[in-house]
């Protein structure tokens, strides 16, 4: 059986947009920049095939190659199963999701040789495919569990059944699922999504946890900047903290590269917040008062 990791950081550093920071495409540079987030205890770093059409993982792999003693210290997730147009060979040229084990087993051994890494803490099934061969897919993911490859596996936008009905077809227990979750996106905390996590025992990661930057637009914008003047805290702080007060303590993936920034969401990392204001910024986000 896996063992799975514990998540024990207040954030992930997620990786999609690392093809875009060319200060950062010079391994030494980008070597510097993971051992400076290393020395500030984070140490997951997300990851997909598809960011930057494969970049991203070969430039944080070039560094890694660069520095080797890093590759012992980080913690990886990526994922794996969409094929984007440019990468469908067939005449159609479409966008679609490949779950098959030939698919995902050259997939995972293509990122770990990006990587420069010779296992996967994560890897994540990236969108659920409605034409996965459960039994097939299941049996190649504990297959690479097996053989060392990856330590562990999960999902990521899957609904309740459609993990369940791979979890049947599994040896080894799906470790987590990644899902969007913020202040900005709250439904699955009311259309059972987010129980259905916590039930099946899945690690909660939340994409896109400051919503793209939405949290601080219009009325959600203002309340939070006068709430995190009264916590001696910034609003995006303040906004994480919503999130992480949440059962299960959901591990927000940030998309942030700046290292000012990072500084910042570590600075509020701490940050504990009362259920009268976690309800007032959930009404405030939803637009409606608590029933």
């Amino acid at each position: 059986m896996s063992e799975a990791l514990t998540i024990d950081v207040p954030f992930m550093l997620g990786m999609m947009r690392l093809r875009e920071r060319e200060e950062l495409h010079k391994p030494e540079a980008m070597a510097d920049w993971i051992e400076a987030r290393l020395d500030q205890g984070l140490y997951w770093f997300d990851h997909a095939d598809i960011y930057g059409d494969r970049q991203g993982e070969t430039l944080f792999g070039n560094a890694l190659r660069a520095r080797p003693a890093l590759a012992q210290r980080v913690h990886i997730v990526t994922k794996g199963g969409i094929v984007t147009p440019a990468r469908d060979t067939s005449r159609h040229g479409v966008k679609h999701y490949d779950s098959s084990p030939e698919y995902l087993s050259q997939s995972i051994d293509e990122s770990l040789k990006r990587l420069g890494v010779e296992r996967l803490d994560h890897f994540l099934l990236h969108r659920p495919d409605p034409l996965m061969d459960t039994e097939a897919t299941g049996e190649a993911l504990d297959r690479a569990i097996a053989s060392g490859k990856v330590a562990a596996v999960g999902v990521s936008n899957f609904f309740p059944e459609q993990w369940r009905r791979l979890q049947a077809c599994m040896s080894n227990t799906l470790a987590s699922h990644q899902l969007q979750l913020s202040l900005a996106h709250p439904e699955p905390l009311f259309d059972g999504l987010f129980d259905a996590v916590l039930a099946d025992g899945l690690n909660p990661l939340a994409w896109s946890p400051l919503g793209g930057g939405t949290v601080f637009e219009d009325v959600l914008g203002q309340s939070l900047e006068r709430l995190a003047a009264d916590y001696d805290a910034s609003s995006s702080g303040l906004a994480l903290a919503w999130l992480r007060a949440l059962p299960g303590h959901p591990v927000p993936v940030i998309g942030t590269l700046r290292e000012s920034r990072i500084d910042e969401l570590l600075a509020g990392a701490s940050l504990t917040l009362d259920r009268p204001t976690w309800f007032a910024l959930l009404e405030e986000a939803r637009g409606e008062r608590v029933a």
